[in-house]
Parts: structure tokens; C-alpha cells; sequence
């Protein structure tokens, strides 16, 4: 049997499997071409923090490039995680995930500045691969949380869950509206890292320190994690339904 006869022999589904698993080269052209979103970022702290990026981008050795950051700031975030849950046995671990913070802020921060900085753009990978480490990161340091000790795993889970919905909401408007947020009412990422910072240090001075309530006590990160899944939550249904009115008065159907 020749190479021609036993292809016309390949079953509908081999075919189709074939045809799934072969790649798929896409050029690029008006119609498929990515529109980079316009970035939106009033955070507290942007206005120093993009000065301090840009200063360390312009010193960076020619030898470390974006994907290096990008790396430096997943193994931070991983090692974050592993340090909150360390510091069940030892409060040391508490300190340890500060520093692991500040070297993902230094990776997460930096690597999109850099590559801006030496015009050595990929929007589209750049975009991707980001926002998927954003995620599992998000996914590491809440795993470490909920195993610490220091907040309840249904708090930490919570937190995730609020964190990922606010995520896919920035990401749909970015594509729709071609706005990209990176801070919700003055808090952005950085804004979080140094809270959870200065958490770590009241935990590791006052391990068992609480916050009294609404006639009740609570752990100092319960607390707080209740008040950023509430945060989060009305940051997303009001950005769903600010966002969802701006496309609906864009593509208005007429009368019919």
C-alpha cells in the first residue's frame, strides 16, 4: 500500500486528530494583528514606583533580559508561598516571604519596564505568559496562607477565588475596551505586597495578635483577607456592570 492509499484509509476521527495537533502558522495582518490595551495605573504608589523602574532599567546588565525577570519573579512568588507555610513551625518564615515579595515585586515590575525600556516588545507573549504566572503565583501564595496557620483556608481560598474573578474581568475589558487596569480604587499590586508585608511583621512580634470587631475577635489576616474578598468583589461587579453598559451604548442594534 503506497503513502497516498493509506492516507485516504485514515478514519474521520485520526483525520481530525491530525489536523488538531498539526501547527498552525498565523500571519500577522490587520485582521488578526494584537492591539496592545492602553495601560491604567493610578495606584498609590505608581508614581515613585515607575521612577524606581525606570531607573533600574536603564542600570540593568545588557546580559539579564525580560524573561530572566519574568522567571525571578514566578521562583519568588513560589518561594513566598513555601515561607508562609515554613513559618507554621517557624515565625521566621513570615520574614522570609517579606523578602520573597520584594524580589517578585523587583521580577513582576520590572520585566514589562525593561523590555518598554529597550524596545524589545512582545505584547502578545509578554501578555500571556504575565498574566498566567499572576495566576499561578496568586495560586502559591494563597496555598502557603491557607497553610500557615496565621488565616483560616476557607479565607485564603476565598481570597483567590475574588482575586482570580477580578483577573478575568480586567483581562475581558482589555481585549473589548482596550483598557488594561492595574489598580482598583488606589490599590494595586504593590499596594498588597506591602500590607502583607507589614502583616508579616505584626504576626511575627504579636503571633497571636487579633483585631477586635463587631463585638467579636478575629485573627489579624482572617480580618483583613474578609475585608479583600469584599473589596474585590465589589470592585468586580461594579467594573461588570460599568463595563458591560460602555459596550452595550458602543453596539446599540437599531430599531428593527
Amino acid at each position: 500500500m503506497n503513502s497516498e492509499e493509506a492516507a485516504a484509509q485514515k478514519t474521520i476521527p485520526e483525520k481530525a486528530a491530525a489536523i488538531s495537533l498539526a501547527p498552525v502558522a498565523v500571519q500577522p495582518s490587520p485582521q488578526n494583528s494584537f492591539r496592545n490595551a492602553t495601560r491604567s495605573q493610578d495606584s498609590i504608589t505608581s508614581g515613585p514606583e515607575r521612577k524606581a523602574l525606570l531607573w533600574l532599567a536603564a542600570r540593568m546588565p545588557v546580559f539579564i533580559n525580560s524573561d530572566h525577570l519574568t522567571l525571578l519573579g514566578f521562583a519568588a512568588m513560589f518561594a513566598a508561598g513555601c515561607s508562609y507555610v515554613f513559618a507554621r513551625w517557624n515565625p521566621l518564615g513570615l520574614w522570609l516571604a517579606t523578602v520573597c515579595l520584594a524580589v517578585n515585586w523587583f521580577g513582576d515590575s520590572l520585566d514589562g519596564t525593561l523590555a518598554r525600556f529597550r524596545n524589545r516588545r512582545r505584547p502578545r507573549y509578554g501578555f500571556y505568559v504575565d498574566h498566567m504566572i499572576d495566576s499561578f503565583g496568586a495560586l502559591f501564595l494563597m496555598a502557603g496562607l491557607g497553610a500557615s496557620g496565621y488565616v483560616d483556608w476557607r479565607i485564603a481560598a476565598g481570597m483567590l477565588v475574588a482575586f482570580l474573578l477580578l483577573s478575568i474581568e480586567s483581562y475581558l475589558a482589555s481585549y473589548t475596551l482596550g483598557i488594561f487596569r492595574l489598580s482598583f480604587a488606589k490599590f494595586g499590586p504593590t499596594e498588597i505586597r506591602i500590607l502583607l508585608a507589614i502583616a508579616n511583621a505584626a504576626l511575627f512580634f504579636h503571633p497571636g495578635a487579633r483585631v477586635h470587631a463587631w463585638s467579636n475577635s478575629y485573627r489579624l489576616l482572617d480580618l483583613g483577607g474578609a475585608v479583600a474578598i469584599i473589596a474585590m468583589a465589589v470592585m468586580v461587579v461594579a467594573a461588570s456592570i460599568s463595563h458591560t453598559r460602555s459596550l452595550y451604548l458602543q453596539e446599540t442594534l437599531p430599531a428593527q
